[in-house]
């Protein structure tokens, strides 16, 4: 044991940390929200969710990664080679998106690192974040990772010392959980019930025709007979209304009456009850927690911004890159220093489509900056220096 480390490491510990595991140490904690509920009602049912997701994991999954060692940029490295190749049945884009799509529907995502003890890792997987439990430990850090299918488990254990794991956990600021990130979905959830509401009143009341539903008023045939239907007719009426006139097959039949019954239009239609208009401000609010301008997911009367290019610019700039942003930062913290203490992982942003408009502004303005030299605009586009490129101009 490297003593040293061991003491630097109980010098450096937060005095509030170990009240984050009072209760439930060596216990693995369950997640705050039911991941497959999030996934089925906002992932799978609602299709602006859907849009939202997509758009931003494919977005920023296309963003390849570029590696430097002393600011100098490599174009050939095991670690580039592990992240376009992570897994025998996985691409490195195919990978990310899913790190990403996770991390927007749970909060949280798990990438787990396979290889030798003692080297760097051949292989990365993403871990589905349902099956994830975290284990506190005595220092408020995890004591490991406990990954569970069908009753078994597998516990990657975390250094006591570095806090490094064969499994990272990328998760998302919660304002109330210390183990666990909040999902912008977890955000959107009331208004993803509305919007999935609305698609089954729909739903509903296409199978009845296209309108609402009327009222069957009883009127008594003669003087003698009774003002209401008994318990036994209004059960037969009710059967026979479901089984002959509901359903898309029954649209537009004639209504059959007979014995003092009247059939009387409810005057509720969808417009009155402003159906459009409530789904619309739904998809909205969905399209907002995910930091995605409307009219790139099809919302009506959407136009924000004045073209395409534009909203898709805000797209990256408030969703796709901060998460990307995020993504590198782990990555830097955890599988970089297992390749070696000088390299430095980023995105390669100069292949980012949307942006190319903004980098040509960039370049016009250094181009005309005659009080720079040819090497110091070089350096502000991220460029090395070349000689006697220390004059102005150029």
């Amino acid at each position: 044991m490297n003593w040293k480390n061991f003491f630097r490491r109980e010098t450096k510990e937060s005095a509030a940390a170990p009240l984050l595991v009072q209760f439930g140490l060596h216990q693995p904690r369950f997640t705050p929200r039911q991941y497959d509920r999030l996934a089925n009602e906002g992932y799978q049912k609602n299709v602006i969710a859907y849009r939202c997701i997509r758009l931003i994991s494919q977005s920023a999954a296309a963003v390849p990664f570029a590696l430097y060692r002393n600011k100098q940029r490599l174009q050939e490295h095991p670690l580039l080679e592990l992240l376009q190749r992570p897994n025998p049945v996985q691409g490195g884009a195919e990978l990310f998106d899913a790190v990403f799509a996770f991390s927007l529907i749970a909060g949280n995502s798990y990438l787990e690192a396979v290889g030798p003890v003692a080297g760097s890792p051949r292989e990365l997987w993403t871990l589905r974040p349902d099956r994830m439990r975290v284990i506190p430990g005595v220092h408020g850090v995890p004591e490991a990772y406990r990954y569970t299918v069908d009753g078994k488990w597998v516990d990657f254990k975390v250094d006591a010392l570095t806090g490094r794991a064969p499994v990272l956990h990328i998760k998302n600021f919660h304002p109330l959980d210390d183990w666990y990130g909040m999902s912008p979905l977890e955000a959107a959830a009331a208004s993803v019930d509305q919007h999935n509401d609305a698609a089954r009143w729909n739903v509903s009341l296409l199978q009845t025709g296209g309108r609402p539903s009327g009222a069957l008023v009883y009127t008594p045939a003669h003087p003698d007979a009774p003002d209401t239907l008994t318990a036994e007719q209004r059960q037969t009426l009710k059967s026979e209304l479901e089984r002959f006139y509901t359903g898309r097959e029954n649209a537009g039949r004639p209504l059959i009456l007979e014995g003092g019954l009247d059939w009387k239009e409810m005057s509720l239609t969808p417009k009155d009850m402003d159906w459009l208009a409530g789904k619309d401000v739904s998809a909205r609010e969905i399209a907002l927690a995910f930091h995605v301008p409307a009219q790139l997911v099809g919302i009506a009367g959407s136009q924000t911004f004045s073209n395409f290019e534009q909203a898709r610019l805000a797209l990256f700039d408030d969703a796709v890159l901060p998460l990307l942003d995020h993504v590198k930062d782990e990555l830097n913290n955890w599988l970089v220093p297992q390749f070696g203490d000088d390299l430095c992982l980023d995105y390669d942003i100069d292949k980012v489509e949307a942006l190319a408009l903004r980098r040509q502004q960039v370049w016009d303005r250094l181009a005309a900056a005659d009080f720079l030299t040819v090497n110091e605009k070089r350096a502000a586009l991220g460029y090395t220096a070349i000689t006697g490129g220390d004059t102005l101009g150029g």
